[in-house]
């Protein structure tokens, strides 16, 4: 069956703090500590809750407000692993941690395919795309060691080309040559009220860019990098392959109109 939007988002209330022990911190402007893979946040409590969850950015962890899992930590908890939480079950620990990030990269796969999956101009494309999410679903229902052997580059790899077809038929429909702004240095770009609808920015930094009041339209931001990135007042509707993660890093307003995926954040 395919998955729901909702269960491609977090919920941190079925899981057992995965990405606070998980995976590494690295000091700096996102994280006010240095911590590595495997070792709990020093603001994790025995009920696998923050100790700073509203307070987050002021203490220097606004890295956690940026990041999601696309629902991966509550299906590894609860699916993979049966509901052992690592702390009862400290044998789970390890294979727990290693499996959280292959599940991550085969959710964020799954959100992807039910962008296209969602879309009008991309209907021809809507029974391949639901063989895809099929079988990526069935690989994400496999055992920790099964899917310690998952080949995420090869899987990437192939389903790349049909993510470009379905963006360049999706910013086709904006009429017009297809413009691209893919893999560029764009960190700090005055892009303010710039026309943008339909350019693939795919892989591009953006960070701290100026994309106040940019038309961007159906534009494809598989990738890029919008940490700071400047939206207020901007305008992403139907944007393509956005993630909450991408809208969490970056900044925005009441007026930034966003894609129907994603939810405003909370810090904006």
């Amino acid at each position: 069956m395919t998955e729901s939007p909702v269960e491609l988002r977090a919920d941190c209330t079925q899981c057992f703090a995965l990405c606070c022990v998980a995976l590494p911190f690295t000091r700096s402007a996102d994280f006010a500590v240095d911590k590595a893979a495997g070792e709990p946040c020093g603001h994790l409590q025995d009920d696998f809750g923050c100790g700073v969850h509203g307070k987050l950015r002021d203490v220097g962890f606004r890295g956690c407000t940026s990041f999601d899992c696309f629902g991966a930590g509550q299906r590894v908890s609860q699916e993979t692993f049966g509901g052992r939480d690592w702390r009862a079950h400290p044998e789970t620990a390890g294979a727990m941690f290693q499996t959280l990030p292959v599940m991550r990269a085969l959710h964020e796969l799954l959100w992807y395919l039910a962008d296209i999956e969602e879309r009008p101009e991309t209907a021809s494309l809507h029974a391949e795309a639901r063989a895809l999410h099929r079988e990526i679903g069935e690989t994400a229902q496999k055992d920790a060691d099964s899917l310690a052997t998952v080949d995420l580059d090869g899987l990437r790899g192939s389903i790349g080309p049909f993510l470009t077809r379905a963006s360049e038929m999706v910013r086709g429909s904006v009429g017009g040559r297809l413009k691209s702004r893919q893999h560029l240095q764009l960190m700090g770009a005055n892009l303010s009220g710039a026309r943008l609808s339909g350019v693939s920015f795919r892989g591009s930094l953006l960070i701290a860019a100026d994309l106040r009041k940019a038309d961007l339209r159906y534009a494809d931001l598989l990738g890029a990098d919008l940490r700071d990135a400047d939206l207020s007042e901007a305008d992403l509707t139907g944007a393509v392959f956005v993630t909450q993660s991408q809208i969490n890093s970056a900044r925005g307003s009441a007026g930034t109109a966003l894609p129907a995926r994603v939810e405003r954040p909370a810090h904006w």
